[in-house]
């Protein structure tokens, strides 16, 4: 029996780096769009929203997305269930366009959000690069930092469901409040002046990637 080196065991492939960079390379070449897009599309991956509105806690995020939309507020990725182990068809699949229109009621439930100064750009997935959307988002989240991602979470939460109420809202629901089901959780939350100090720190540190 050997003895452990750990250098033995370690994996790394500049290729592997390298088709990461080309495919955030392509998503930042993709299209603009209202959200959500207009028109149903099939297909899972990656997406990202931005935020170009009057809530004054964002106003530096808002100045610079209106100019052009470089700085994403929030990251995400639409998977349907079995795409691990391929038992679906993921052509078929309105995956992103379903995580998108959720969102939207979301950001439309809240007291201090419009959904109309939001904008998404996504990028769809086949065969077998489906196998990049993880690592593709999560360098993606890395690179941009969006604030609901990396400061300000609970925005991708779902209702917990009976019996799961004790939880606390998220950070999210404290800074925007309005989702019904948030309202009903009990347990202690963040403080909100807290919370809005954090943002504005990070608005203070804001720049261009």
């Amino acid at each position: 029996m050997a003895n452990f080196k750990r250098k033995l065991h370690l994996f790394h492939s500049n290729k592997f780096v390298t088709v990461v960079n080309e495919a955030i390379e392509f998503f930042t070449q993709t299209p603009i769009h209202v959200l959500p897009p207009p028109d149903k599309f099939l297909g899972q991956g990656i997406y990202a929203l931005y935020y170009c509105g009057n809530f004054e806690h964002y106003a530096k995020l808002s100045e610079i997305n209106k100019a052009s939309c470089e700085l994403p507020i929030y990251v995400g990725k639409a998977v349907s269930p079995g795409w691990r182990t391929a038992r679906i068809n993921i052509s078929k699949s309105p995956d992103i366009y379903r995580r998108l229109g959720e969102h939207s009621r979301s950001i439309s439930q809240t007291l201090n959000l419009e959904l109309d100064d939001f904008r998404c750009r996504f990028m769809i997935f086949g065969d077998i690069e489906a196998d990049l959307i993880v690592p593709v988002e999560a360098s993606l989240i890395r690179k941009y930092k969006p604030l609901w991602n990396s400061l300000i979470d609970g925005f991708g939460n779902h209702n917990p469901g009976k019996g799961r109420y004790h939880q606390a809202k998220s950070d999210w629901d404290v800074i925007h409040p309005g989702r019904i089901w948030a309202d009903w959780l009990t347990g202690e939350a963040a403080s909100l002046e807290n919370l809005i100090n954090k943002v504005h720190n990070e608005m203070d540190s804001l720049s261009f990637p």
